[in-house]
């Protein structure tokens, strides 16, 4: 864990399994980081990543004013990302045009511990080059993206997941639109 921690705060991408499906992570903080994953991916910058963090308080430090309906979204039994407004400390490539970022409380035995350990969230991206298909399981990921990350986590190497998060948007109106099941 701490030569992981250690490449995080250097500005490194790590390959890894998380709640849904295998990511491309780094320092949601960090700018440099952020730009390295759109390259690797070959993905326009103006097409936003997902965030993940740890729990509650460390979505509060990011997403200062939560909607009052937040928590049963976010801790909903399917693994769900929201679209708030106005997030603060986030690297600015991570957040869109319209000032939103996608976050979501991850519950992975391998991603939630390392995200409280760095005490900051970690874009999570999936393991893919842009407009392909997300890979099913690590052995569907492209060389490409094999070869451009700094670290692989190799727990759960052969666990076959089908299911990205489902993505909602909170509206200015408190109502919540589905973008993604």
């Amino acid at each position: 864990m701490k030569n992981i921690l250690k490449l995080l705060k250097a500005g490194k991408l790590l390959l890894s399994p998380t709640d849904t499906i295998w990511g491309i992570l780094c320092d949601a903080t960090n700018p440099s980081a952020v730009e390295k994953v759109y390259q690797l991916k070959k993905r326009s910058n103006c097409k936003a990543m997902i965030c993940m963090v740890s729990d509650l308080d460390m979505l509060k430090d990011y997403v200062p004013k939560l909607p009052k309906n937040i928590k049963k979204y976010i801790f909903s039994d399917l693994p769900t990302t929201v679209i708030y407004s106005n997030p603060v400390e986030i690297a600015f490539n991570a957040i869109t045009e319209e000032k939103t970022v996608a976050i979501r409380i991850v519950n992975h035995h391998f991603c939630t511990p390392l995200i409280s350990a760095f005490g900051k969230p970690l874009i999570s991206t999936s393991a893919n080059l842009s407009g392909h298909g997300h890979p099913k399981k690590f052995a569907d990921i492209s060389k490409e993206i094999i070869s451009g990350v700094d670290y692989i986590i190799k727990q759960d190497i052969d666990k076959v997941s089908n299911k990205a998060s489902r993505i909602l948007k909170l509206e200015k109106t408190g109502k919540t639109k589905l973008v993604r099941a």
